[in-house]
């Protein structure tokens, strides 16, 4: 597996594991009576917002990472492939005629 494949699969270990120690902590804290439902559903509603902006940003910073490696190595990209494969064809299509 890939340094890369291992680290999201940690990242994604890491989230999971702590909406479950979040939501026990909700759950003892309104047992106690030290949280209302309302406010722990506000918290609950903050924690998946903020979920998903962490969960944009490090798709973001992924593809920022590809790009690098994808420019640190010279590779093509599979628009830069197409447009060559399209050239081709054309100067085949002209050759033919």
């Amino acid at each position: 597996m890939s340094i890369l494949k291992k680290g999201l699969a940690f990242g994604i270990g890491l989230a999971l594991a702590s909406k479950e120690q979040a939501e026990k902590l909700i759950d003892e804290l309104v047992k106690k009576g030290e949280l209302s439902l309302e406010e722990s559903k506000d918290i609950i509603d903050q924690w998946k917002q903020q979920t998903e902006e962490r969960k944009a940003e490090l798709q973001r910073i992924v593809r920022e990472q590809i790009k690098q490696v994808i420019d640190k190595f010279d590779l093509v990209t599979k628009d830069e492939l197409q447009q060559l494969e399209q050239r081709i064809r054309r100067l085949e299509e002209k050759e033919d005629q």
